[in-house]
């Protein structure tokens, strides 16, 4: 394999990690909804038409095992769940514009058919 080749690759291999972190349905709104200032359960649920609790509770773990948000307890009384995007995950913002974009772009081109 050539150093060229072996460059592809990696470069393959990173995008793949990427969308593997933030990819499908429900990621990006459900960080975007936390960024938005929701920070309970229920309030980012009731922010995000159609998702179930079940697809929520899922995708927020993905997301804290990826540092991507945190997930803190609030020891009132009741207990409280509380959470935020990290500064990790602010970082998205770098690649989120490119693609907004790009989205922008693209649904032009497709109305333009």
């Amino acid at each position: 394999m050539t150093t060229e080749e072996k460059r592809f690759q990696e470069k393959i291999k990173a995008i793949q990690d990427t969308m593997f972190v933030i990819g499908g349905k429900w990621k990006i709104p459900i960080i975007l909804s936390i960024y938005s200032g929701n920070k309970r359960f229920n309030d980012i649920s009731n922010s995000i038409p159609k998702i179930t609790n079940r697809v929520l509770s899922k995708e927020l773990k993905h997301l804290e095992e990826n540092f991507l948000i945190a997930r803190r307890i609030v020891s009132d009384y009741p207990v409280r769940i509380e959470y935020a995007v990290t500064s990790y995950g602010l970082g998205l913002e770098e690649i989120a514009k490119p693609l907004e974009s790009w989205g922008k772009k693209h649904k032009q081109k497709i109305k333009g058919k």
